[in-house]
């Protein structure tokens, strides 16, 4: 199944993404209220009000999620090519709830930005509440995939040793527009690819990962109770914009498209804020 957070007048509402069009499921007013149902998955599955497609405006697929965790350094060919040696354990750093935005909205570019950057990444989506879980048993606890635009502000990025400034500016992160049920795409390939303005600039797949997304899972359920809902994005493949000779970035009417095989993909415009 594809599921996702639909705006509908003054709010949201959870939605099956089928075929033939978008059911509203009624009673959850989000993904992640949907998600802390224990039988989220039949309910997902009745039968609801269809809603136009036409008219369909994708919310971020959690809006308000408990946690954004996300991943540095977990593609081989990244590491490669930033010239650091594979980490021994995941290298995680977190965003805010404002910086998400919806698969179609436009990427903020705040005033004071000068260096800001794509990468592409698969999201994984929980949707059981876990704390130190095995690797073995972390699969259970994944609702599913998404696809995620962790767009970064170079420049303040590596102000500090600390990347979280760079990381997470209000509406930059792009996050949809829906999650296809671990049943369906299980996170073990599938290619990544990130264009901007017609032109490939990353192109990958998720078998790279140095930590796939059941170690994530795992690893990160000793530190912090993993909630219905919470995102982790897994890390971009090589070919962002900083690691390139010369450097490229993003400027105001750029369009950026990140896709993932067999999951979707999120295409925003760059807007100067």
């Amino acid at each position: 199944m594809r599921l996702a957070t639909i705006r509908r007048g003054d709010g949201t509402i959870a939605a099956r993404v089928d075929d033939g069009g978008v059911v509203a499921i009624e009673g959850a007013g989000d993904l992640r209220a949907l998600l802390a149902l224990p039988d989220w998955r039949e309910r997902a599955a009745v039968a609801g009000p269809v809603l136009d497609p036409a008219s369909v405006d994708y919310a971020p697929l959690v809006p308000s999620p408990d946690k954004v965790i996300c991943v540095g350094l977990n593609y081989r060919a990244h590491i490669a090519e930033t010239g650091r040696e594979a980490p021994r354990f995941p290298t995680l750093f977190a965003k805010f709830r404002s910086a998400l935005i919806g698969a179609r909205d436009d990427i903020a570019l705040a005033a004071g930005i000068e260096q800001l950057d794509w990468e592409a990444e698969l999201a994984v989506v929980i949707g059981a509440s876990v704390r130190n879980v095995s690797e073995a048993d972390a699969p259970r606890a994944i609702a599913g995939y998404s696809v995620l635009n962790d767009i970064s502000a170079r420049d303040w990025q590596h102000r500090t040793a600390q990347w979280l400034q760079g990381k997470t500016f209000e509406g930059s992160t792009p996050v949809g527009p829906w999650m296809v049920t671990a049943d369906e795409f299980d996170g073990s390939s599938g290619a990544i690819t990130c264009v901007v303005n017609g032109e490939t600039k990353q192109h990958s797949d998720v078998a790279d990962l140095l930590f796939g997304p059941a170690a994530l899972v795992s690893y990160i359920s000793r530190i912090v109770t993993l909630e219905p809902g919470d995102l982790i994005a897994t890390g971009t493949p090589g070919g962002v914009g900083a690691a390139r000779t010369p450097p490229e970035f993003l400027h105001d009417g750029d369009v950026v498209t990140v896709a993932v095989e067999g999951v979707g993909e999120c295409a925003n415009t760059v807007r100067r804020s």
